[in-house]
């Protein structure tokens, strides 16, 4: 028995980042029910039609579409059910789709998305990465000084930090991680789902001598793991960050000030306090 055809309104649809086999079943449902797809490039998205047997009309829709296309989407989902799809993955990350998902939003239109592949987060699985807190940044600029920039506002987050990359400029993102997130232990997942996946793991200077002696190809996902932890100050370095802290404060309060910054016992700061005011 036919399933009825899906209700009017926009449906976010996850595609195979590699391995066509990992469409979903409630995907490649939608895909077979909807009325009209929006998609990057129809090349791309006619292959994934065609390994699913399914004829769709097709709208070129990607970063550069303009405003009266994407008028025009958005018109038609008043009555009939579009699905946007990326050449690759989750829809809206570092792909097109933000605009349309927003003016769809703001006149009520129907939003549906469907959870399935994503380059980010098969990555994040596969690196042996700290996975509780992370940061997705999208793709680093290709300029060094925009690059370097970047990396500099982020080196102090306490997270796994993840781009997008594309392999000719691999090499120079690599080189860059050297300089602002140096002692850092880095991962690069490539070909995911692909007969050819790799997720090798190094610093970033092993990582530099190996992709300059194999220059990768395809699209790549670069992860840096967290900032280690500061080393704990020595005794003799708690003496003098308690001295300078007495200086202005009381043994209590100089105590929490030592405490909050190292990350140290407060009780046995405040005991060291007590005694360091007492000598002479």
């Amino acid at each position: 028995m036919d399933k009825p055809p899906l209700a009017p309104g926009l449906y976010i649809v996850a595609t195979p980042i590699g391995n066509l086999g990992d469409i979903t079943a409630r995907a490649a449902d939608v895909i077979a029910r909807c009325d009209v797809i929006a998609c990057e490039d129809t090349r791309v998205t006619g292959k994934l039609l065609n390994h699913l047997g399914i004829r769709k009309a097709m709208r070129r829709y990607d970063d550069h579409a303009s405003a009266e296309v994407r008028e025009r989407l958005l018109g038609e989902m008043a009555e009939k059910s579009v699905v946007l799809v990326s050449d690759a993955g989750t829809p809206l990350i570092s792909d097109p789709g933000y605009r349309l998902v927003r003016e769809a939003r703001e006149r009520g239109l129907a939003v549906t998305s469907l959870p399935g592949p994503s380059a980010l987060t098969v990555a994040l699985t596969l690196a042996g990465l700290p996975t509780d807190r992370f940061l997705f940044a999208g793709f680093l600029p290709s300029k060094d000084k925009a690059r370097g920039d970047v990396l500099g506002e982020l080196a102090a987050t306490p997270a796994t930090l993840v781009f997008y990359e594309t392999g000719p400029r691999l090499v120079a993102s690599l080189t860059a991680m050297a300089q602002h997130l140096p002692g850092r232990e880095l991962a690069v997942a490539r070909e995911l789902t692909k007969l050819h996946e790799e997720c090798r793991s190094g610093t970033p200077e092993e990582l530099i001598a190996h992709y300059t002696a194999h220059p990768p190809k395809g699209e790549i996902v670069l992860l840096a793991g967290p900032p280690p932890e500061p080393a704990a100050p020595q005794a003799d370095d708690v003496d003098a960050l308690l001295r300078a802290a007495l200086a202005q404060a009381s043994p209590s309060q100089a105590a929490g000030q030592v405490a909050k910054a190292h990350g140290l016992d407060r009780k046995a700061l405040y005991a060291r306090a007590m005694a360091l005011k007492a000598e002479p």
